[in-house]
């Protein structure tokens, strides 16, 4: 009896010291932004399983953690299994973050893939990054009003990469790259302390849905910062989790969200 007790206090004593070390480690997470001016709402398919529902144009989705290695990703109108409107092999690697944009009309949609950074800023900061998803417009600069360029020459399917700013309140406006005109402006754009954002460029500038920005929350130090997102569920990925191991534990246990704000 003392063996078998002392059999079973080894065993716990090696299962309590293991259980930290596989939590270091975290599958990709990966979410979906609908950027498709003329695109109707999608499910997104990964390795034949649902996993994103019903997103539609500026909806972006939560975050969902899948397995790593090389992914199949399928965008398919919502409710339906086809046409496959787009298709992709994504390797995707551990404790790492990807957006999956889709830009273009819908003639000419198209996977944008971009690996996010959700690092929280130092004190006192905010991250902002932008990324031009308009088809129709031309290259650009995201300026303070009147005043200095913060990401310049950004062309459709273009990023800036991150920037920290002072946390506060900007009047931002978006200019045809290289002169004054203005094609969007961005007044009271509040990016608060500890928080990661990403702003997105959306719609036509000659047509319908018109020029947008949309403002999404990707990571905050304080969660009450972060908004629902919009539009676009996360389908149960059980089959998918079920292959990762732990993976629905560490998804349960998650807290970061993603939210958005839109401005016409």
């Amino acid at each position: 009896m003392k063996r078998l007790l002392s059999a079973v206090g080894v065993l716990v004593l090696a299962l309590s010291l293991s259980v930290p070390a596989f939590a270091q480690s975290t599958g990709p997470e990966v979410r979906v932004v609908h950027a498709s001016p003329d695109a109707p709402a999608v499910d997104v398919w990964v390795d034949g399983n649902i996993a994103f529902q019903n997103a539609p144009f500026k909806g972006i989705t939560p975050y969902a953690e899948l397995p790593q290695g090389m992914r199949n990703i399928q965008v398919v109108p919502a409710g339906a299994t086809e046409p496959v409107v787009i298709e992709a092999d994504l390797d995707l690697q551990s404790d790492t973050d990807y957006t999956i944009v889709a830009v273009g009309e819908l003639a000419a949609i198209e996977p944008l893939v971009l690996v996010d950074n959700n690092a929280l800023p130092a004190e006192g900061k905010a991250h902002v990054r932008f990324v031009h998803a308009s088809p129709d417009a031309p290259a650009v600069d995201i300026a303070v009003t009147g005043g200095p360029i913060l990401f310049g020459g950004i062309p459709f399917k273009g990023v800036g990469d991150y920037l920290p700013v002072d946390a506060g309140t900007y009047n931002l406006e978006a200019r045809v790259s290289g002169t004054d005109t203005v094609a969007l402006s961005l007044p009271g754009i509040r990016l608060e302390e500890g928080t990661v954002y990403t702003v997105y460029a959306m719609g036509l500038v000659g047509g319908e849905p018109a020029l947008t920005a949309v403002i999404s929350v990707d990571a905050a130090r304080e969660p009450g910062m972060l908004l629902p997102a919009t539009g676009g569920n996360s389908a149960p990925l059980f089959g998918l989790l079920f292959v990762a191991g732990l993976g629905m534990i560490a998804l349960g246990l998650s807290t970061r969200r993603s939210g958005v704000k839109v401005r016409s």
